[in-house]
């Protein structure tokens, strides 16, 4: 713990042994376009987007989950196929990197491919719409490597309610609750990033395992619907989860929150010249809107959201959880990131920021990647009982 009589210097040194010597574990990086749309070669370090394996070395990163998504507007077997696609890449560039990379499915694997070296890559599917209402495509998903599944994305499913569409199924329909009874089984955690606040609570009803939000943020600091609110944070807890704090501007910043609803034209503009820059290339569209965004906060039209932000976050997440439910979902290579966190190689600046804020190193250690693989650990067991097993 920081005293007053620590020099700076001590600190920084203390940070980036403690950093380097945790299991850092990000569960949500949106890398797995740049897989399928673009020429990427992830053993290269890259002057654009936020994640490759020489900027996660940097970073200290010892898992991460790449989010394998589809925007909502596309639906049935084409969702399906362009998830596949996805999983695909994922698997075969972990294939190109072995002396970087292993595919890993649980806590186990992350454990062992840290002590190999290496970093540990995971996926998630990000929108329930993927598995075209089928439960058959889930177990699919779940077979190629998948580990959780985040109920929808920014539209409702045939299934569940989002956040930012209208209420179609007051929560999840009787089949939603088929799907998270479904995901137990195979031990696939659940995801309530993106869902409804009636999605939540009936997701955290309806589960076996504890469930967890991949990328938010807490609401109380920034009033977005993809943030949790306090009392929804406690009920995460209550039953095992997690929040991984998102670093994404729009969710740290009630400042920028409110500049966005104050000019909803500039979002708009936003949308359409990444379009008209990128086609139907979705990595591409969603690095222009980024560096959009900075040229906007450049200009002054929208306001600077420095990466210290994300610490406000944990701690307000810890004071109201316990820093046993707490971790990192960055939405990297997906969102808008905050001056100093441009990509991975800038994590170890959080453990000293945490320090400084007197934080224990086992209590930094927790929310780099230990609650996480214990969350993972929980869901695995809960899957071992649904089955008959011994645990």
């Amino acid at each position: 713990m920081q005293t007053a009589l620590t020099p700076p210097s001590a600190i920084a040194t203390a940070a980036r042994e403690l950093h380097f010597r945790s299991t850092v574990v990000d569960t949500h990086a949106d890398t797995a376009q740049r897989l399928v749309f673009d020429s990427f070669d992830l053993g290269a370090r890259h002057a654009d987007g936020s994640v490759d394996i020489p900027r996660m070395r940097e970073g200290g990163v010892g898992a991460i989950f790449f989010a394998i998504w589809v925007p909502g507007s596309v639906r049935g077997t084409e969702a399906v196929r362009r998830a596949l696609d996805q999983i695909e890449a994922v698997r075969r560039h972990a294939e190109l990197h072995p002396n970087d990379l292993v595919l890993a499915r649980n806590a186990e694997d992350i454990r062992r491919t840290r002590t190999r070296g290496r970093i540990a890559v995971l996926m998630g599917i990000e929108g329930g719409h993927m598995i075209d209402s089928d439960l058959s495509v889930l177990q699919k998903f779940a077979a190629l490597g998948a580990g959780y599944m985040t109920l929808t994305h920014a539209v409702n499913t045939e299934w569940a309610d989002a956040s930012t569409d209208k209420p179609a199924h007051n929560g999840l329909s009787d089949f939603g609750k088929q799907v998270i009874g479904e995901m137990n089984r195979l031990g696939m955690a659940v995801d309530v990033s993106h869902v409804s606040d009636k999605s939540f609570h009936d997701a955290l009803d309806a589960s076996r395992a504890p469930i967890f939000a991949s990328h938010s943020c807490c609401r109380a600091l920034c009033d977005s619907p993809r943030n949790l609110s306090d009392p929804m944070i406690r009920a995460l807890a209550a039953k095992g989860g997690l929040l991984q704090i998102n670093f994404h501007v729009g969710f740290l910043s009630q400042e920028f929150r409110d500049a966005e609803k104050a000019h909803p034209e500039l979002q708009i503009e936003v949308v359409a010249k990444a379009k008209d820059r990128c086609g139907e290339n979705e990595a591409c569209k969603i690095l222009e809107s980024g560096k959009m965004i900075r040229e906007y906060v450049a200009k002054g039209r929208f306001p600077r959201v420095d990466w210290t932000k994300i610490v406000d976050h944990i701690d307000h997440a810890v004071k109201i959880a316990g820093v046993e439910h707490v971790g990192l979902g960055s939405d990297f290579d997906g969102a808008c990131m905050p001056y100093g966190m441009e990509d991975a190689s800038a994590l170890p600046q959080i453990t000293e920021a945490l320090l400084k804020r007197g934080y224990s190193e086992a209590d930094i250690q927790k929310i780099l990647g230990g609650n996480t693989l214990r969350f993972l650990e929980d869901v695995e067991a809960a899957a071992e009982q649904m089955r008959g097993k011994t645990v």
